[in-house]
């Protein structure tokens, strides 16, 4: 008779890691997939002609690129919100609870085919979203005790979630909405949602001692926003550098061109209050290493802003590429190719980690029968033509399928690295990252390069840009989020993962802006400039690197693994081996 006690299912384990960052990430799976899901198809539906037999909106492609770039950095943006209320009001639970349920309505208004139902549909994916997104990593994060070095693997974990949705997404919402209808598309996006919803829910017994409703008592600890800019207006310094980023949002209203002139008064106001708030978080905090590592934080902050404002291009200029310049025709002897590849891929791995005794093979054995069952339908019901032509929502799909391929091997890679006393800081991924994925440009300058030339340009190139851009990515986007819950005021975590995704926002408007240039300088000289910016700041951030870490005071130092000292419950028992 075994005597093994039964543990609360809060504090259960599977894999090594908490039951409920599984419940956490097929939450975000299924969100992701609505997301990535409308994304994909969004800046296709505007440029698509009226007349053709999937109408769009017809738009101009600087038209759809601007919207896109405006679209997406709210959606960030409203994080600081989202953040702000879960902190104050009623917890990053009950917030994750809220955004989802305004997340089905918003998506399930995009199936009409109406425009007032367009933009409401939008501005309800906005503020879903902007509550969702900031709460539920910092609940991730709150999964781990302090210094758990399972905490970055837990993550990137987390990350393969967030592109396994993807990948589903732009594969399935990708293809209905091209090819039968761009409104079933987004009706197909608000059902994920639901499922979505339904885990969440089904999940709780899981989270109870995460994301809960702040205490009286942390409430009354809490500096208000009120409080805050009260003391701003006593504050000269700080005052003075909101005042003039605000005469420059006036500034920008009367004299910038385009029809969204007075949007940027707006952003521009926006990040004078934002600065304002930051400024006087730094100027509250009671000792120098809270000070040191807030200022590590902010440098942060723009490291993530220039890396999306890069990596962006990929649901606007490049999509849009890919659908007008791209050679997209190939055999299907090359599509079965691709597939097995794909499913050994998935195979041997789970072959290699079952021989290791490691009980994350099933997780690679099911990738592979994943793989095998959707290229089974595909060939049954879609290739069915010799050529076939790949749509465009397509090849939005390499950058998850490489993240799902490769995160547990690059995560793992900085760890080993980490506990060999090698350099694996947070900065040096980060900055290592945003020069690999700036390099993944390089390809898309061929590509282009090749088009000018002939008209038309190859796939491969697409590919190679893609693999550039993921490997950058693991290195860098799972790691900031980890990064944040290090170096974060315990008081301010959900506000500073707002400001995260906030800054992420912004660098999907920097990324608006290089697509809409392409009109004027075209594909080659966006893509060549994104390069050599991406690369250089890499370098200088590589420069600063040991004056910033000393900021930081040992936040990455101690990092090490740490397990319940429980045993597992019956139903596997041996699982804690």
């Amino acid at each position: 008779m075994s005597t093994t006690v039964s543990l609360q299912p809060s504090k259960r384990e599977l894999w090594g890691h908490p039951v409920g960052l599984y419940i956490l990430f097929f939450t975000e799976m299924w969100e992701r997939f609505s997301y990535y899901g409308m994304r994909a198809l969004l800046t296709l539906y505007l440029v698509q002609k009226t007349t053709a037999d999937n109408p769009g909106l017809g738009w101009l492609d600087s038209q759809s690129i601007m919207l896109y770039g405006w679209y997406t950095m709210l959606v960030y943006v409203m994080s600081i919100p989202g953040g702000m209320l879960a902190d104050k009001v009623f917890g990053q639970k009950k917030a994750v609870l809220y955004g989802a349920l305004i997340l089905v309505a918003g998506h399930g208004i995009l199936a009409f085919d109406q425009m007032w139902a367009f933009y409401t549909g939008l501005a309800l994916i906005i503020l879903g979203v902007g509550l969702l997104k900031p709460n539920i990593s910092t609940m991730v994060g709150g999964l781990y005790k302090e210094g758990d070095i399972r905490r970055d693997k837990g993550f990137s974990i987390f990350y393969i979630g967030i592109n396994l949705g993807s990948l589903l997404a732009t594969f399935i919402v990708g293809y209905v909405g091209e090819e039968i209808g761009w409104h079933y598309g987004f009706g197909l996006a608000g059902i994920a949602m639901l499922f979505g919803l339904a885990v969440y829910l089904y999940g709780q017994k899981y989270l109870v001692h995460v994301g809960n409703k702040p205490t009286e008592q942390e409430k009354k600890d809490d500096v208000s926003l009120v409080r805050l800019f009260s003391n701003l207006s006593k504050s000269p310094l700080q005052l003075g550098v909101v005042v003039l980023i605000c005469a420059y949002a006036i500034y920008a209203g009367f004299t910038y061109d385009g029809i969204d002139n007075w949007g940027y008064t707006a952003l521009y106001i926006f990040i004078a209050l934002v600065a304002g708030v930051l400024m006087m978080i730094y100027k509250n905090l009671n000792t120098q290493i809270l000070k040191d590592r807030f200022l590590v934080l902010l440098l942060s902050f723009l490291i993530v802003i220039v890396f999306w404002g890069a990596f962006e291009q990929a649901g606007g200029l490049m999509s849009i590429y890919t659908k007008q310049n791209t050679d997209r025709m190939t055999s299907l002897y090359n599509i079965n190719i691709f597939f097995y590849i794909v499913i050994g891929i998935f195979a041997l791995k789970g072959v290699y980690q079952l021989v290791k005794g490691k009980k994350s093979y099933t997780y690679w054995m099911a990738g592979a029968a994943l793989a095998a069952i959707l290229f089974f339908v595909l060939k049954k019901y879609l290739f069915v033509t010799n050529p076939f032509e790949i749509p465009a929502t397509w090849f939005q799909s390499l950058n998850a399928g490489f993240i799902i391929i490769f995160a547990t091997l690059v995560a793992g890679y900085w760890a080993k690295r980490k506990l060999k006393g090698k350099e694996a800081s947070s900065l040096f991924k980060m900055a290592i990252g945003t020069m690999i994925m700036g390099l993944g440009f390089v390809f898309m300058i061929f590509a282009a390069k090749e088009y000018n030339a002939n008209g038309s340009s190859a796939m491969y190139w697409l590919v190679f840009a893609y693999l550039f851009h993921t490997i950058g990515e693991l290195c860098s986007s799972p790691v900031a989020l980890s990064f944040i819950t290090k170096l974060a005021p315990v008081k301010y975590a959900s506000l500073m993962m707002g400001v995260y995704f906030a800054a992420t926002g912004l660098g999907n408007k920097v990324a608006g802006i290089l697509g809409e240039n392409a009109s004027e300088y075209g594909e080659y000289a966006v893509f060549s400039g994104i390069t050599i910016f991406t690369v250089l700041f890499g370098i200088l951030v590589l420069a600063l690197l040991k004056p910033l870490k000393r900021l930081t005071h040992g936040a990455e130092d101690n990092e090490r693994e740490i397990k319940e000292q429980e045993n597992y419950e019956l139903g596997d028992p041996d699982i804690n081996k």
